[in-house]
């Protein structure tokens, strides 16, 4: 489960959706697609045409995992922000109805504006 108070994935960076597919896919809903996936050391985030789904790898072989669904129609405001000069990470804040704040940190080249408009079709559409 993400921890709220400091609800923060950093140095995430994109991988084919297909490495994660045999996972997610499963608890995709009828109608529901996935889109992207981003992966940090061990854990992952995936966007689908109707949540996020973070999932946290957890133990030793990592088996054990916890998947959250923060769906993108709790979705009150959200902020993009691009990689700079000497600042390399773009970012995504969301603020979730009754959840509060996440923050996705991404490596280098990440399309932050492609994040934007999937975020935007969702919670503006």
């Amino acid at each position: 489960m993400i921890d709220f108070q400091n609800a923060s994935y950093i140095k995430l960076g994109q991988i084919d959706y297909a490495q994660v597919a045999s996972q997610i896919d499963p608890l995709l809903i009828e109608g529901e697609q996935g889109y992207v996936a981003f992966k940090g050391m061990r854990d992952y985030i995936v966007f689908t045409s109707k949540r996020i789904i973070a999932v946290n790898v957890q133990g030793i072989s990592g088996k054990k995992k916890d998947f959250t669904s923060l769906p993108l129609a709790k979705v009150q405001a959200f902020s993009v922000e691009t990689a700079g000069t000497f600042d390399l990470d773009a970012e995504l804040e969301l603020w979730f109805s009754g959840l509060g704040r996440v923050k996705f940190e991404f490596k280098g080249k990440t399309d932050v504006a492609y994040l934007n408009k999937l975020v935007a079709h969702h919670v503006l559409g």
